[in-house]
């Protein structure tokens, strides 16, 4: 989890600033780009101590602020779905880096908070929020790997005791240079889920800071140019658009962007509509069935950016001869075997798989039973089918784990993996230490047992939009052993399942019939017009 901690690290710092404009206009550049100009604002003209006393600064001004991100989820990381699950850090767990419990100081600093290092946390302070992670323009705000959010605000030593000192940040320029959120705040941490670039999502890594038209029609850097809030259009701070709530199939007409809306503004159809195909009208039938990003996503970690298909934890521990712990990386340089983690499987330019959803999501909760023998175990269960009336064929990445799990009370065990104590995983490579550890955090059973199970999880591919050019053409679906192989409950011609090899033959034989009747009607006019003549 070492390795875990200096991803954090990369990022932190990966905040890439934002195009200088043209020295010669700077000043109309800047004037053009806000109504404020924060470096006149005397709250901010200081020397700030503490990240919480910058935030105690803007809510001077925006006095509603955090009042509105105490009531989001990214603030609360905790969500309430239409099934009745609660899902939060305590509930939910995944085959990943696990679950935040217990591994807080690392995790949490991607929270757009200040110092939650445990329960203690006080959800209800306002200056606790942190408004520089999500608004800074200068790309030099970072916050530091395994001090729970905070920020370096005065030199320091990290870890105590380690010799290492570590450089502050200047909070007074930072905070007077805020802007708009971009695709470099935001990815600052979405791009990085899961320990690492490109990890967790598949369709999310630091390729989309500055893509370009092959690899995003919509977020080209020199074209559109989109960021995440064009289409995860914020009210009050709310982001809509959550994996946790996802929008499967939007009947809806496109709006008018910046209106009033009642839906979710980020599905295709809010700004395209029903049949946004012009040229190719055929195209617009599949609308009713196939979900826009099917045919508009037909790769993902298209970027250059591998990312995670498989972990398997269960190998973890091995060490070289001389007792350092064991790393193996691929023909790229890329970490393909970790002790602190065990064994990866990367993938780069990734044909989705392809199943109905109806934008319910079941989740198999850490109090959830477990059993071996029903694996693998789905870490969460996109429901949908052919006949409900309500889902749509959509691409998904399918990450495949082996994580640890309690054999004697079934269920899967909450790890402790970060820190600078003893007792976390990649410290000593003590599975049974690690998972009393994190089972005690959450007041869980445990039986001081450890073993392995096999775990699937589902994440939907949504983003890295090609142009049309590049979009699925049909022989992609219709042909045999397409894409679209798998999918049940629907009739696609030309596919290895759909054939029949008896209507087939009717079919054929009808054609033969037909050409046969053609060639007949053909010769017998020509022989009847010689007679004539």
């Amino acid at each position: 989890m070492r390795t875990a901690i200096v991803m954090a690290a990369i990022m932190a710092v990966t905040l890439l600033s934002p195009a200088a404009p043209a020295a010669a206009d700077s000043g109309s550049a800047k004037l053009m780009k806000s109504t404020s100009d924060h470096t006149k604002f005397k709250a901010l003209q200081r020397q700030f101590g503490s990240g919480p006393e910058v935030t105690k600064a803007c809510l001077s001004c925006h006095t509603e602020a955090a009042k509105q991100l105490h009531k989001t989820e990214h603030w609360k990381w905790e969500y309430r779905s239409p099934e009745g699950q609660l899902l939060g850090k305590k509930t939910v767990i995944n085959n990943f880096c696990t679950t935040p419990v217990t591994n807080e100081a690392a995790c949490n600093t991607c929270h757009i908070g200040y110092g939650w290092k445990d329960d203690t946390f006080d959800f209800t302070s306002e200056v606790n929020v942190d408004c520089l992670v999500c608004h800074d323009t200068t790309g030099n705000y970072r916050k530091q790997p395994g001090m729970a959010g905070n920020v370096v605000a005065t030199p320091m030593e990290f870890p105590p005791g380690s010799g290492v000192m570590l450089k502050p940040i200047n909070l007074e320029k930072i905070a007077q240079a805020v802007g708009k959120t971009s695709r470099d705040t935001c990815g600052a941490c979405h791009f990085y889920g899961g320990g690492g670039d490109g990890v967790k999502h598949g369709d999310m890594d630091s390729s989309l800071a500055a893509p370009d038209t092959a690899l995003d029609v919509h977020m080209d850097a020199l074209g559109l140019n989109f960021t995440c809030a064009t289409c995860h259009m914020t009210k009050g701070h709310q982001v809509p658009g959550s994996r946790y709530a996802p929008t499967a199939q939007d009947k809806g007409e496109a709006r008018l962007r910046g209106k009033e809306y009642k839906t979710n503004p980020t599905t295709c159809q809010a700004c395209h509509g029903q049949a946004p195909h012009k040229k190719i009208a055929k195209l617009n039938d599949h609308t009713d069935k196939v979900a826009c990003q099917t045919c508009h996503v037909p790769e993902f970690a298209r970027g250059g950016i591998p990312t995670k298909m498989a972990w398997d934890w269960s190998t973890a521990g091995k060490m070289w001869p001389e007792g350092k712990p064991l790393i193996k990386k691929d023909a790229k340089g890329h970490v393909i075997y970790a002790a602190a983690k065990g064994n990866f499987a990367l993938g780069e330019n990734v044909v989705p798989d392809y199943l109905w959803f109806n934008g319910r999501v079941t989740y198999t909760l850490r109090s959830d039973k477990v059993d071996k023998d029903r694996e693998p175990v789905q870490i969460n269960h996109f429901d949908g089918s052919a006949s409900d009336g309500k889902s749509l064929i959509w691409p998904v990445k399918i990450m495949r784990g082996k994580q640890a799990f309690d054999p004697v009370n079934r269920t899967l065990i909450v790890p402790h993996l970060a820190g600078n104590d003893d007792t976390a995983y990649w410290t000593n490579f003590n599975w049974e230490k690690a998972a009393a550890t994190g089972m005690a955090a959450i007041g869980a059973p445990f039986s001081g047992k450890v073993d392995f199970i096999a775990t699937e999880s589902y994440w939907p591919i949504t983003h890295m939009v090609a142009p049309a050019k590049d979009a699925l053409g049909c022989r992609d679906c219709h042909a045999a052993n397409g894409r679209l192989e798998k999918v049940s409950g629907v009739y696609i011609p030309g596919r290895t399942s759909d054939h029949t090899r008896w209507l087939e033959t009717a079919g054929w034989a009808l054609a033969a019939l037909t050409l046969l009747g053609v060639l007949i009607h053909g010769l017998g006019r020509v022989f009847f017009s010689k007679r004539k003549d």
